[in-house]
């Protein structure tokens, strides 16, 4: 037998660690909260305008990562730039008490923006290949920079409500996966104090100003895997005399779909998507080789070994079946799923639902199915973090969603070329809720 969800939440609450919680009065910090983003609203909302105009790819948020690190500096926190490649750390002590914590990721897509903002994108930028394409905000990291901001303003301006120290983090290259294991590689958690706690915030395609708390699993694991098949090269007129690594993709584009529908347990959540296919220059030249780039997706282990063995054992069998060489196979990176602490997520989901948000608020227990989307947030949490809790913020306008529901459209989501979060309650949420989350732990 399960406990309901508030009777589950209420339980563990009790058994959060930070005391802060059981005192704090939500509504009346909520409304500090909202006076002090009133007051510094046209700064944000110019801030998150210009990063949204202004973006940049993993690892060249030169300019992103100084005009952060500036604001944090005329806020009075001792910052540290340059923490893994473009990342940055910025301290404020404010008496004895625990160290919070609050990241923020600065990089944009490689994609043309097709939102219709007057503020929209037009930039592009150049890969380490000497490729030029477009760059988009297309995941929200504008509006959780502006967020992120504003929850250090807020909390400066309550700093006779909490003690401790504050660790805002501004982390590079999240969409490659690299950024969060950058900044533990150049000494995240041995130059600077490590955390006892740890917040973060996703903005998605729910309906704006909802917020998330999920206890346990709250995002899939994800792997990165490139498949190169090689073949013979022939005129098209003479397919006989080739091997065709073209009909090697294609055949394992649709065979590889067979390890999701056919080896892996319905009940488990798993996802194999190809999502890049590059072969051949012209039409009538059978190219030597076909290279494919794949994301797999996953909530437990055993899942996340059979998806890569599936990936692996179809490439092999369809190069075998053409009777070509060996497929390379080249794992590039991984990323573990995001846990919450059960605990805390139930003690800063029981402040968050008195504070009186407009949205609605919802706590999603650990038996529950996490979001199936990734982030290296992991990273931190796996290097020792103690206690985390990574919260969802829906960040769609309610009058899109109705209209799209309407005419039975899909709603644009994150890395769609029209994914426009609703920025207002978008930010003005995010920083509620980071705020009374650092509240919760470090308040007085």
């Amino acid at each position: 037998m399960r406990l309901p969800a508030l009777l589950l939440a209420s339980s563990l609450a009790l058994a959060a660690t930070g005391a802060g919680a059981a005192t704090l009065d939500a509504a009346k910090a909520r409304a500090a909260i909202d006076a002090t983003t009133e007051k510094n609203w046209g700064e944000l909302e110019a801030l998150y305008k210009d990063f949204h105009q202004h973006p940049e790819v993993g690892f060249q948020e030169a300019r992103t990562g100084r005009i952060l690190a500036d604001k944090l500096k005329a806020l009075g926190f001792t910052v540290t730039e340059k923490v893994g490649k473009t990342g940055f750390v910025g301290l404020y002590k404010n008496g004895a008490g625990p160290v919070v914590l609050v990241r923020v990721e600065m990089d944009a897509l490689p994609m043309e923006e097709k939102t219709g903002l007057a503020w929209a994108s037009r930039a592009q930028t150049t890969s380490a290949d000497g490729k030029t394409s477009f760059a988009m905000h297309a995941c929200g990291h504008d509006v959780h920079m502006a967020w992120w901001l504003g929850t250090a303003q807020a909390l400066l301006a309550m700093k006779d409500k909490w003690h401790g120290t504050l660790m805002f983090i501004g982390q590079p290259s999240e969409e490659i996966g690299e950024g969060a294991r950058a900044m533990l590689d150049d000494g995240l958690f041995t130059r600077f104090p490590k955390p006892d706690y740890a917040f973060g915030a996703h903005v998605g395609a729910a309906r704006a100003g909802d917020v998330e708390v999920k206890q346990g699993v709250a995002t899939s694991n994800s792997d990165s895997i490139r498949v190169i098949f090689h073949g013979q090269g022939a005129h098209g007129s003479m397919p006989d005399k080739s091997i065709d690594p073209v009909v090697m993709g294609a055949r394992f584009v649709n065979d590889v779909q067979s390890v999701i529908s056919r080896q892996k347990d319905p009940q488990k959540f798993g996802v194999v998507t190809v999502g890049n296919f590059h072969a051949g220059t012209v039409a009538n030249i059978i190219p030597d080789t076909a290279e494919l780039g794949l994301s797999l997706r996953s909530f437990d282990a055993e899942t996340r070994k059979l998806l890569i063995d599936g990936v692996t054992d179809t490439a092999k069998g369809v190069a075998i079946m053409s009777h070509a060489p060996a497929p390379e196979v080249i794992r590039r990176h991984g990323l573990p799923s995001v846990i919450n602490d059960d605990a805390l997520a139930a003690s800063t989901y029981g402040v968050i639902a008195k504070a009186g948000l407009k949205g609605s608020v919802k706590l999603e227990p650990a038996y529950k199915p996490g979001w199936t989307a990734s982030e290296d947030y992991s990273e931190f949490v796996l290097a020792g973090v103690p206690k985390s809790v990574f919260f969802s913020i829906g960040g769609s306008d309610p009058t899109l969603l109705d209209r799209l529901a309407a005419e039975n459209k899909p709603v644009p989501v994150n890395h769609s070329p029209f994914f426009a979060p609703l920025a207002g309650p978008s930010i003005r949420t995010g920083i509620e809720v980071l705020t009374l989350a650092v509240l919760s732990v470090a308040g007085k």
